[in-house]
């Protein structure tokens, strides 16, 4: 079987049937084509043992990859067998006997609800007078940017290609298309939408972006800002806030979003939805802050406690 041929077949049902992101697409290939390199000698990937698997997964241990990468690569090749073996093109999935790497389910670094505080001041400050080598289109921009991001918990991709719509309604809330091109619905607070509405009116300074579509328009590929750009502003500006550029990110900001919120009580159930995420299970690496504001809940309020 020629591998080149079913992996560009298994992408392209993975973006017609189940609706993937270019990211998760590219990610797939980058895996499937890395794992078939890797066998070079061997029977080509399409065609691999479990045997050759198990091999495989043997030699990305080997190499020093970190568990979370070890089952990433993994999913892939699973999902990319059972395609195989479901077409047809393959009497059984040699994947069925390979073990998952066990990997800690941690959360990831998560600014304080102080350390928040003086970023999202930093870039209000910056809007009003942005600093020497940044325009004030890009200062705006970069205000309205972190401003939405801490106030949703969206998913960097999903906040810079959101459509100019979401600003031009001026509602509480606005419907967006996440992972698996699944909708939700996600609460716009009146300091992001006031914030939104500054930056539409920078943004119809520039003549480029009037027959854009999207909130955040630019001259790209894809016609929004790239997702990299903006982590990269990001990092410059929480230097420029006096925090460490290598503690924060858009994940590490969303997250802030989500912490803080069941911090401050907020219902496990109702942040799940909020992040978008299909299974409780992965909201639940949370579960430790919960802990916390119940442990802090029976020391400060019960009668016995210490």
């Amino acid at each position: 079987m020629n591998t080149a041929s079913a992996i560009e077949t298994f992408l392209e049902m993975m973006s017609a049937e189940r609706g993937a992101s270019q990211n998760t697409l590219d990610a797939y290939r980058r895996d499937l084509e890395d794992a078939h390199r890797s066998m070079a000698g061997k029977a080509g990937l399409a065609d691999a043992t479990g045997a050759d698997i198990a091999w495989l997964m043997d030699r990305v241990a080997a190499e020093g990859f970190a568990a979370s990468t070890q089952a990433r690569k993994l999913s892939a090749l699973r999902q990319f067998f059972r395609f195989l073996y479901a077409e047809g093109m393959r009497g059984d999935d040699p994947t069925g006997t390979a073990e998952s790497p066990k990997k800690p389910r941690t959360l990831p670094g998560v600014l304080s609800e102080a350390e928040t505080g003086r970023l999202l001041d930093r870039a209000a400050d910056e809007a009003a007078t942005p600093p020497p080598g940044l325009s004030r289109e890009a200062a705006v921009r970069l205000h309205a940017l972190v401003e939405v991001l801490y106030a949703t918990g969206l998913r960097v991709s999903e906040l810079v290609g959101l459509p100019l719509s979401v600003a031009l309604r001026d509602e509480r809330f606005f419907v967006v298309r996440g992972k698996g091109n699944k909708e939700r619905m996600v609460p716009l607070s009146g300091k992001a939408r006031n914030v939104m509405t500054v930056w539409l009116a920078a943004r119809a300074e520039d003549a480029a972006n009037a027959d854009s579509l999207y909130l955040f328009p630019a001259r790209s590929d894809t016609g929004y800002l790239p997702r990299q750009v903006f982590a990269r502003d990001l990092k410059a500006l929480a230097a420029r806030a006096g925090l460490p550029s290598s503690a924060v990110s858009p994940h590490v900001i969303r997250h802030a979003f989500a912490s803080h919120l069941l911090q401050n009580g907020a219902d496990l159930r109702a942040v799940q939805l909020l992040l978008g995420h299909s299974d409780i299970s992965t909201t639940q690496i949370y579960t430790h802050v919960l802990e916390e504001r119940l442990m802090k809940l029976v020391n400060e309020h019960h009668p016995l406690a210490d």
